[in-house]
């Protein structure tokens, strides 16, 4: 009689034994492993390269040149009534102070056009600058200070070794001669660097050196508000009537399709319907952020409702039973229930969502959020710009001083885009609970 043991161990595999298949096999596996590492090295140098490429070309707009004159006050040009009126303030010419200032730092300089051409080595903003601080302090009147003033675009560029001198004068935006006027300024203390605070200060503007973001960044968060409040309740809620009290049938199955394609549909759709609709048969206000925040709510609609109903899946059907069980309606249910479990997901849904739209151009473009708006807003009914729509103006423009302003633009929107998906994965971690 056989021995069933022996007889089994006998046919036991040797899983040392290597045997052509099998080598076969894990040379394939191992060449697939080699793909990967080599397709994520690729991904990741792209990537690398793209940020390093940002970030290089637009650290330069988070600081400025600013050169320092003693600014005569004088009453004549400011003040001559004596009333010392805001009003008057305001309607002085400043540009005479900075003039006098200039011409003591070089006296040589006594014809017309070489006149011009000094006073363009400081912005043209800076006599905004002398009103505001006449008008905070009218007691600087009568008095000579050391004012540090933005210097103009050219200076910028020269000062930052974005000017190369080895191109032709006739090529360059500033001659020899106010190469060397800047360099006398340096040697004598007269310039230096700061932080560039109207970058995050200003509103846009023609010229580099005086234009900011803050404009765009309030128009974003305006109609990402408007979005909000918009979006989140009804996507919510059409997740819920859908899941929880919507019946199974032709209806419901046409609209689970609609509700998926609308999620795939290119984002200038929903500028053209927001242009149709909410501009041409409402006459809303164009170029707002109230109607950028409904068109944005549209385009994010389909996203939370489904990320809304399969938070609602994933909530286990014995805590649906245990409520009705204890005697709850199915409303009770849901909503004591139900939602409040799902109620993590749907955020981090709603979050993702939002960051997708905060980085939409295309439907903004259609509404007239593509305008040259220099006010800041302050509420959802005034004309305002996005932060992409922002970045695409300045990327059009022809202005060398524009280029580091586009890239610093892309790295404020880059923080926050991080910023809004790591919230989403914080939140996901803190309150998602595991069944």
């Amino acid at each position: 009689m056989t021995d069933i043991s022996t007889a089994s161990s006998s046919v036991t595999p040797d899983w040392t034994v290597q045997t052509p298949h099998r080598a076969k096999r894990e040379r394939a596996e191992k060449r697939f492993r080699a793909y990967g590492i080599v397709a994520i090295s690729i991904a990741v140098a792209f990537l690398a390269s793209m940020l390093l490429t940002i970030f290089v070309g637009g650290m330069g707009a988070f600081t400025s040149s600013k050169i320092g004159l003693d600014i005569t006050f004088n009453e004549e040009v400011i003040d001559p009534s004596g009333a010392r009126d805001v009003s008057t303030f305001r309607d002085a010419n400043y540009r005479p102070l900075i003039s006098d200032a200039l011409t003591e730092i070089f006296p040589e300089v006594t014809g017309r056009s070489e006149k011009r051409d000094l006073y363009k080595l400081v912005s043209s903003g800076a006599v905004y600058q002398l009103e505001n601080m006449v008008t905070e302090n009218p007691d600087l009147i009568g008095t000579t200070q050391r004012v540090w003033l933005t210097a103009g675009t050219d200076a910028n560029l020269y000062l930052a070794g974005k000017v190369d001198q080895d191109v032709d004068e006739s090529l360059r935006q500033l001659s020899s001669v106010q190469t060397g006027r800047i360099e006398t300024l340096k040697s004598g203390g007269h310039i230096k660097t700061a932080l560039n605070k109207s970058f995050f200060t200003n509103g846009d503007s023609r010229e580099p050196e005086q234009a900011g973001i803050l404009g765009a960044l309030l128009g974003s968060f305006f109609s990402l508000l408007v979005c909000f409040v918009i979006s989140f309740p009804l996507g919510v809620l059409t997740a819920v009537y859908l899941e929880e009290f919507a019946r199974k049938n032709r209806l419901t199955d046409f609209i689970e399709v609609n509700i998926n394609n609308l999620a795939a549909v290119p984002s200038i759709v929903f500028g053209l319907l927001g242009l149709a609709i909410f501009l041409n048969v409402f006459n809303l206000p164009r170029s707002t952020p109230l109607v950028g925040g409904m068109v944005l709510a549209l385009m994010t609609l389909p996203t939370i409702i489904i990320a809304s109903r399969a938070a609602l899946r994933a909530v286990p059907p014995s805590v649906r039973e245990a409520a009705i069980g204890l005697g709850a309606s199915k409303v009770q249910t849901t909503f004591h229930h139900t939602v409040p479990l799902a109620m993590p997901g749907m955020l981090t849904g709603t979050i993702i969502g939002m960051a997708q739209a905060l980085g939409e151009t295309a439907p903004l473009l259609m509404i007239g959020m593509v305008a040259f708006i220099v006010d800041v807003p302050s509420s959802v009914v005034d004309t305002a710009t996005s932060l992409p729509v922002q970045i695409f103006l300045w990327a059009d423009n022809p202005e060398i001083g524009f280029r580091e302003m586009t890239s610093a633009a892309i790295m404020v929107l880059l923080v926050f885009l991080v910023l809004m998906n790591l919230l989403a994965v914080l939140l996901r971690k803190k309150l998602e609970r595991r069944w």
